[in-house]
Formats: structure tokens, sequence, C-alpha cells
């Protein structure tokens, strides 16, 4: 006679149906990869609820204020090229070889703009930050007292400081993060 197999653990079930959620959630996300302007529709529509709930509850500022520090974070990171050409010059005047970065000179051969952080990265990390902002909004013990008006002050200051160092660095290297569209050529 054959011996009984033995139960299946209860450890053993819970692995085996999280990891089958979590590839039905991993094909919803594939499935959404090509829908950008609903995907960050979506991602406006949290926003506002998120807002919507800050400003209602009059409360949780610090929550918001470190959502708004890892959403700068993350647009800084969307902003940069993937290969930073001050680096790499800096390398290619150490060694004596040219950089293999962004054109810096008119004559320099044109590459594409690559990201650090590419769009639907972005797209899913902002997502996740404002939904787990607002699940902290209903837990009494992210809700520290503080002036807020000192943390949006503070909060503008950083964005503006930021932006102005990263459209500087965007300006000498010659470099746009953003195309609004495929260029198009006329038949002659």
């Amino acid at each position: 006679m054959d011996a009984p197999e033995p139960a299946e653990t209860p450890f053993a079930a819970v692995s085996a149906q999280t990891s089958r959620w979590g590839r039905i959630y991993q094909a919803y996300l594939d499935q959404s990869t090509p829908y950008v302007p609903y995907r960050w529709t979506g991602t406006g529509v949290l926003f506002l609820i998120f807002a919507l709930r800050i400003f209602l509850a009059q409360g949780w500022y610090i929550v918001a204020y470190s959502v708004g520090i890892y959403l700068l974070n993350l647009f800084l990171a969307f902003l940069t090229p993937k290969f930073d050409p001050s680096l790499e010059q800096d390398e290619g005047m150490e060694d004596g070889t040219a950089g293999t970065g962004l054109p810096t000179k008119e004559g320099d051969e044109f590459r594409p703009f690559v990201r650090r952080l590419p769009e639907f990265k972005f797209w899913y990390s902002t997502t996740k930050a404002l939904a787990i902002g607002f699940a902290c909004t209903w837990f009494r013990a992210f809700d520290l007292p503080v002036f807020w008006p000192v943390l949006v002050v503070y909060w503008v200051l950083l964005f503006v400081l930021t932006m102005r160092r990263q459209i500087q660095h965007m300006i000498k290297y010659r470099y746009v993060p953003f195309t609004v569209g495929k260029a198009r050529y006329q038949r002659k």
C-alpha cells in the first residue's frame, strides 16, 4: 500500500493563493500599459480624493507633506536622464575619452532621451504613494499636530529651488525630457 500524502501546510496554501493573486494583479498592470491618458486620469482622480480628504478632515498634514516630498522626488527622477551628462563629462575628462551621453555641442550626434525613471514606473509609484497616503488618513496615529502653513511654504520653496536647478541642468546639457508628439514629415 502507498503511504498517504501529507496534507498541504497552511503556509503553502497561503503562498499559492498569494502568488495567484500576484499574477492576476500583474496581468492587469500589463494590460493597462498602453492606456496612458486613462491611467493618469485615474491617478488624478485619486489625487483629488486624497486632497479633498485632507481638506475636509483638517488634519494629516504630515502625511500630505510626506506624499508631496515623495512625488517631487519621483518627478525629478522622471525628468532626469538615465545617464547623467555631467558625470560622463567629468569621467571623460579624467580618462581622456569623450562622454557617451547627451550632445553638449552643436556638432555632437543626437541620442534619444532615456529617463532614469520610465513613465510607467513613475505612474505606478505615484498611484501607490497616493493610495498609501489616503489609507493613512484613516488612522489617528498619523494625524500629528503641526502648523501646516510652514509645511506648505517649505514644500513650495523646496519645489522652486529643485526645479530651478533641474531646468539649469537641462539648459546646460541641452535636453528636453518631454515630447509633444512624433515628428511628421510633409510630402513635396
